[in-house]
């Protein structure tokens, strides 16, 4: 393989860097084709443009392969918990038994909100999306955390991190109660991570919430495989925002609301409305799987296929090994999760679906168990951005530390009108609308 690319324009030729990363990935280094040639690209999508260099993840969608810092996602199945894969994602490596010890404890530590948050919620509309409360809190914690609204060194920016890691689940949670007009209920300093969150959602004055080891486990595991995803819309968000010099606080807020959008954390909300469609449709999972098939029905199976992944996706493997484990013990029946375990069974058997790779993605298991532990379906991105967090502060990071960094300023083509003269509003003539 060649070190450069030859690009011919006009008949002259020009010579570009080939990058080879760790794993035989292979991009043009096209920094300078501008001011050597004039010409820019155009990607839509930016499907085969890389903004950056990275050392956080990499995927390899063709081979259905994940990994964290190097790790394969297959070795968390039965090892790490969300905190020790938040520390190997923001700082690099895994902690040692005391750095995991001390973030635990300052997670513990920094899991209450300052009181005066607890008026913000009250301004918020009842029905307001929990999202828009999410990302609005989220960039509210600029205000209340001045002191780090410029992280010059490393000491600084691991009390942020755990702050925002800490605090995002009690933001969670009281957006919850805040939509139910339930009491606010504060972190309970004797629960771990996962059901400490559950028991802010669930517990009632009196009455609390016990969180069984599978539903600790699952929700765990929700959260890891959620941890990162390389450039997607948010984290390149976060990248984009933070190349301002923006704070980690708005960078991240930035990446919760592009998080909101129904193309990207909004998946595993479209799978249970597709659910919902069939059950009160009265439709068999047979007869949806059939209507899929067809290109003029207009039906769309969601949850199945990946724009990245060609292969199983690797994270949707370990949540349905979960779902088998945690389903069978919900002691419930919920005519949701029968269609969609048998929507699975089908399509994994179909060879229209194998052939085309459409295989049950991550956001067809997720939402089942959400769905399974308890939680309403307009939560199901928050509980995303609650995974993806530490993913965000990762790569928020690495872009300001990136050697030559510089404020993100993509170019575009333009296809508007040419030199345009002004005509005086009394002298302008046009159609009728309609």
């Amino acid at each position: 393989m060649s070190d450069k690319a030859i690009l011919t324009i006009d008949g002259k030729q020009y010579e570009f860097p080939v990058i080879v990363g760790t794993e035989g990935e292979y991009g043009i280094d096209i920094s300078k084709l501008r001011a050597l040639t004039g010409h820019i690209t155009l990607d839509p999508g930016y499907v085969n443009t890389g903004s950056c260099k990275s050392d956080i993840t990499f995927i390899d969608g063709e081979k259905g392969i994940l990994r964290y810092r190097g790790i394969p996602l297959e070795q968390f199945a039965n090892g790490p918990n969300f905190i020790e894969v938040s520390w190997l994602l923001i700082f690099g490596r895994p902690p040692t038994t005391e750095e995991y010890r001390e973030f635990a404890e300052e997670l513990t530590h920094e899991a209450n909100i300052d009181e005066g948050m607890k008026h913000h919620f009250n301004s918020f509309p009842r029905k307001a999306p929990p999202m828009a409360i999410l990302g609005s809190m989220v960039n509210a914690l600029s205000c209340f955390h001045p002191e780090f609204l410029d992280l010059d060194d490393e000491e600084k920016f691991y009390a942020a991190a755990a702050r925002l890691i800490s605090k995002i689940r009690t933001l969670a949670a009281f957006a919850y109660r805040h939509a139910n007009g339930l009491p606010y209920l504060y972190p309970n300093p004797s629960l771990k991570y996962v059901p400490n969150f559950l028991h802010m959602m669930f517990s009632m004055p009196y009455h609390h919430y016990e969180c069984d080891d599978l539903t600790r486990d699952a929700l765990n595991m929700i959260f890891i495989l959620h941890a990162d995803h390389e450039q997607n819309c948010s984290t390149s968000t976060v990248r984009m925002v933070g190349s301002s010099q923006a704070n980690l606080f708005a960078s991240c807020s930035a990446g919760i609301n592009a998080l909101w959008g129904p193309l990207h954390g909004g998946a595993n909300v479209a799978v249970m409305e597709m659910l919902d469609r069939i059950h009160k449709g009265n439709v068999s999972a047979e007869e949806y799987v059939k209507l899929a098939k067809k290109k003029d029905s207009g039906v769309k199976l969601m949850g199945f296929g990946h724009r990245v992944y060609k292969n199983f996706d690797p994270r949707a493997k370990l949540l349905g090994e979960i779902a088998e484990k945690l389903l069978p013990k919900m002691g419930r029946k919920d005519p949701l999760l029968d269609i969609a375990r048998r929507l699975e069974e089908l399509c994994l058997k179909d060879d229209y679906f194998v052939e085309r790779k459409l295989y049950p993605n991550v956001d067809f298991y997720s939402g089942i168990l959400l769905r399974a532990i308890g939680i309403p379906t307009n939560m199901f991105t928050v509980i995303f951005a609650i995974g993806r967090m530490p993913g965000w502060i990762a790569h928020w990071w690495e872009q300001k530390h990136m050697e030559g960094a510089q404020i993100n300023r993509p170019r575009q083509i333009y296809t508007g009108n040419g030199l345009t003269d002004y005509v005086p509003m009394p002298g302008r003539k046009y159609p009728k609308r309609g």
